[in-house]
């Protein structure tokens, strides 16, 4: 089974909403909406990972960032472990670089967006981190 590490961002605007991406249809589990991050590659730190993640695909450098949780699932194809920090601070302007859907979202409207499974428990996270 192929087993996945990713570094995933919980991107906060001054307002508190969270920055929310659409998976491309033809990817694992496209058409969903996700916490913006991607793999970590081999001898990659996790912060080094979730940085160039950002700047890859929406141009943007956390610049203050801390731990919420770490999620491992399997999905039976794949078996992920997502790395997840929330991103108080960054540089930039988010823009879909891979022509992926933007979405900055309140907390409270999260649950009315379809994550894949991996990503569902940073919702309660989030919720109790921000309140």
């Amino acid at each position: 089974m192929q087993r996945v590490h990713v570094a995933v961002g919980v991107i906060l605007d001054p307002q508190q909403n969270i920055l929310l991406t659409r998976r491309h249809g033809h990817v694992h589990q496209g058409g969903l909406w996700e916490f913006p991050g991607g793999k970590v590659e081999p001898g990659e730190s996790l912060a080094t990972a979730l940085a160039r993640e950002l700047r890859e695909e929406l141009d943007i450098a956390p610049e203050r960032s801390s731990p919420l949780l770490a999620i491992h699932h399997d999905y039976g194809d794949k078996s992920v472990l997502l790395d997840v920090h929330v991103v108080w601070q960054f540089s930039g302007e988010p823009r879909g670089l891979e022509g992926q859907p933007l979405a900055w979202v309140p907390v409270a409207e999260l649950q009315d967006y379809a994550f894949p499974a991996a990503n569902e428990p940073i919702i309660p996270a989030i919720r109790e981190l921000l309140g």
